[in-house]
């Protein structure tokens, strides 16, 4: 009786201290409150009691930053929101070296978000996106490399702007179709008076081209039946005809 019941205690004993590390995990083992070792993939003996062990996951993680009120270096309120997607690469680090790595990695985020956006004017938040990721990106990575964390990438996602610096923008970008349109029009008209300045020194320079040319345009009216033709001729060739 006494040695089933020991039999049954070791065996009971053996399957609390067994851990399955799964392939993408890693085990970060303490020893009497003191660091021992990492625990690979696979199955892994844990003494109940004297032993302790941290479960940490090695894949990419996503972090999606709550949205943020920024200023920007004009003086313009903006809300903006990021992700950040970070791996942990050191699993001792992770555990002994900060305490919740994700919250950790959410606030820093929040705040060099803020800190880099106030660098920028608003036409440079909104045209150069990817650069400003990528410097929050540097700065976070660096903050957490002690961690034992690499972070990846940080994506802005939106960049919401007051209801009244919409319209102005639209206003501006209206206003600059606007002006485009103005300039191709003269430049148009710059080249259309150009053109007739050089047909005229040509007409000028040819006996009979503008008889011609005023031929040309008789033709081209008279192909419509439904046109009237009417010539001005001066009075001294109505009076050169009477006396002839």
């Amino acid at each position: 009786m006494v040695l089933g019941w020991l039999i049954g205690g070791v065996v009971f004993l053996i399957s609390i201290s067994l851990k399955i590390v799964y392939q993408y995990e890693r085990g970060v083992k303490f020893t009497l409150g003191k660091y021992s070792g990492i625990m690979k993939p696979g199955l892994r003996l844990v003494i109940p009691i004297i032993q302790a062990w941290n479960r940490i996951d090695m894949r990419t993680k996503v972090i999606d930053v709550p949205e943020q009120d920024a200023m920007t270096r004009d003086n313009i309120s903006v809300k903006i929101n990021a992700v950040v997607y970070y791996r942990i690469v050191q699993a001792a680090d992770s555990v002994i070296k900060v305490e919740n790595y994700a919250n950790a990695i959410s606030q820093l985020s929040q705040t060099t978000m803020r800190n880099s956006c106030g660098e920028e004017t608003l036409d440079s938040l909104l045209g150069n996106r990817d650069q400003i990721s990528q410097k929050i990106q540097k700065i976070v990575d660096k903050a957490t490399d002690p961690w034992g964390i690499k972070v990846l990438d940080v994506e802005l996602k939106d960049v919401k702007l007051p209801h009244d610096m919409i319209r102005t923008i639209a206003k501006q970008a209206e206003a600059e179709r606007e002006r485009r349109a103005v300039i191709i029009k003269a430049e148009g008209e710059l080249q259309a008076s150009s053109n007739l300045i050089k047909a005229a020194e040509i007409f000028g320079k040819a006996d009979g081209a503008m008889h011609l040319r005023t031929l040309q345009s008789l033709n081209d009216m008279s192909s419509d039946q439904t046109n009237t033709i009417k010539f001005v001729l001066p009075i001294e060739i109505m009076k050169a005809y009477e006396k002839g």
